[in-house]
């Protein structure tokens, strides 16, 4: 994929100048950027990362070709903000989760829970993740995000055990989900809760 580029593989220069991209705006659409950086999500997410470019985005977000460009004028600034928005947005939903648990909570069956979840109702976020992690091997601009994301797992997990636990538990999380988005299948609930009980106990 042509990452230095100011749109997508169409080939279509657009409306590439700030200044003009900027006379598109509008005064009363404050939130335009942020709604372009989740079309870039969804698209990611739809159709893969090679199918991201302006056009698409704008299409998605139906806004002007312009209003892309104007926001990100390169591919990487738009790769980087939705990969990077997509990871803020998970460890949110995790914060938010953690907290919502009972303090005597089954820990296994509600990370179960949350896998499941994760597959279904919250799929798309999931694929852009791995997304990200597998960008970020060669993209040094984008380890920040993939990294925030995997400490962040790894110590709220590790509040509800140990740190070492919390690890170990953050790993077998990351690895069951990139395994049920490659196969395109969602393991079964008891399964899952079984694989994270023998973790969060120690039993092999």
């Amino acid at each position: 994929m042509t990452t230095s580029r100011a749109v997508g593989g169409d080939g279509e220069a657009g409306a590439s100048s700030p200044g003009r991209a900027q006379g598109r705006r509008g005064p009363n659409d404050p939130d335009r950027r942020n709604r372009i950086a989740r079309a870039a999500i969804s698209v990611v997410a739809e159709q893969g990362i090679d199918a991201l470019t302006h056009r698409r985005v704008a299409a998605q977000a139906g806004v002007p070709l312009g209003s892309t460009t104007y926001h990100f004028a390169t591919m990487d600034d738009l790769v980087a903000v939705a990969l990077e928005q997509a990871a803020e947005g998970s460890i949110t939903q995790l914060r938010e989760w953690e907290r919502s648990l009972d303090p005597g909570v089954d820990l296994a069956d509600a990370l179960a829970d949350f896998v499941v979840r994760s597959l279904t109702e919250h799929r798309e976020h999931t694929i852009v993740e791995y997304n990200l992690y597998a960008l970020a091997l060669h993209r040094p601009h984008l380890r920040k995000a993939a990294a925030d994301w995997d400490n962040a797992m790894a110590e709220l997990f590790g509040s509800r055990t140990d740190p070492m636990t919390g690890r170990m538990v953050a790993a077998l999380f990351c690895g069951l989900l990139m395994q049920a988005v490659l196969v395109d299948e969602t393991p079964e609930h008891g399964e899952i809760a079984t694989l994270f009980r023998r973790a969060l106990s120690g039993n092999g």
